[in-house]
């Protein structure tokens, strides 16, 4: 779940409507990166706010570096601070304006591209993404120490989730929501496997630590970092063993943040951008989303892990970054912008600012 940051927003954007040809793409592009920067923000949020919460139970620094670790940061953390402390982390993340990757930066990319694109939302999303952008650039070390780091997460989390219902409400169903909905897509998918891949491999127990308190604690932690302990726990019967949360955050059709949730309203998406309005262009993002779907779908959670779950996190990523790569030729080819930061093994590049 990385970041990288910056989407080379259109500065000359002319005016006129979306359905012309020549400006679908520019408002696309910005769409799309709106939509994945939001969510990337609130995921973030969230997994600090779960990680300061355990390793506080838990009385242990441990924990810190396995954030680093989602975003692909390493290399750079470490030069820049050394040891994964909360004091760090938090910064490096939180208000950080050299880390592309901290939320203080991701905001002032979201309204960036927020701006390219004020003819087309509407006047309650730009207030408030204009608004929350102000109030983080105003974060200091002091909103960050750990008194104050729970109540900051959540008001984080509550400013996203209110951008997302302003969206909901107010955003005009043509091409632009449909991209906005591929960018959401596509982010909460690379989010969901990056956690899962990570954790997975940092928390999984030896032998003797299977059903502990601390095991249980761990794969919940998992979970409210995802959103989804209560969906969970609704609807999961059985103990909170590590496959039964990998394939609730998998393969379950219902909780909103899954893998497979995710590929079904990406493969909708595109298709509807296709169908309705033309596109063939988005061909080729089709078909390999449909792929991604069909080797989801046939197999178990048993035969993934069985089969290497890092393997196949990690091919899922590599295949997510070029379903971004197949939209980005299909519908803005002369600006193509380079994905988000990954880890390097996911085949992408470093950092989107840079291309």
């Amino acid at each position: 779940m990385g970041a990288g940051i910056m989407n080379p927003v259109m500065a000359d954007l002319p005016p006129g409507g979306i359905g012309m040809p020549n400006l679908l793409s520019r408002y696309a592009e910005c769409t799309i990166w709106l939509a994945r920067y939001m969510e990337r923000i609130e995921n973030l949020a969230r997994l600090v706010d779960v990680t300061e919460t355990f390793v506080r139970a838990r009385s242990t620094t441990s924990g810190w570096m396995s954030i680093v670790q989602i975003n692909a940061d390493d290399e750079r953390f470490i030069e820049r601070h050394g040891t994964a402390s909360e004091e760090n982390v938090v910064g490096f993340y939180v208000i950080d304006r050299e880390n592309p990757n901290s939320i203080v930066s991701i905001a002032h990319a979201a309204r960036e591209n927020a701006r390219a694109l004020r003819p087309l939302i509407s006047t309650e999303m730009w207030m408030h993404l204009n608004m929350f952008t102000n109030a983080v650039s105003a974060l200091g070390p002091a909103d960050i120490r750990a008194s104050n780091l729970s109540a900051l997460c959540a008001r984080l989390k509550q400013d996203c989730q209110t951008h997302h219902g302003i969206t909901e409400g107010t955003f005009y169903r043509d091409q632009a929501w449909l991209f906005y909905l591929i960018g959401r897509s596509l982010e909460r998918a690379d989010q969901i496997t990056r956690l899962i891949d990570i954790k997975y491999h940092t928390l999984l127990p030896s032998v003797a630590g299977v059903g502990s308190e601390v095991d249980i604690g761990q794969w919940a932690a998992v979970l409210r970092s995802a959103a989804a302990y209560h969906a969970f726990r609704r609807t999961v019967a059985g103990d909170m063993t590590p496959s039964h949360v990998v394939g609730f955050l998998l393969k379950n059709d219902g909780f909103p943040r899954s893998l497979s949730t995710s590929l079904s309203q990406l493969y909708w998406a595109v298709g509807h951008l296709r169908t309705d309005y033309g596109l063939k262009n988005g061909y080729a993002a089709a078909e390999r989303v449909e792929e991604l779907r069909a080797t989801l779908a046939e197999q178990t959670v048993k035969d993934i892990i069985l089969r290497g779950l890092h393997e196949f996190l990690d091919w899922v990523q590599r295949e997510l970054h070029l379903v971004h790569e197949d939209i980005a030729r299909a519908f803005w080819p002369a600006a193509m912008p380079a994905p988000p930061h990954r880890a390097p093994d996911a085949g992408t590049s470093q950092d989107q600012s840079q291309s």
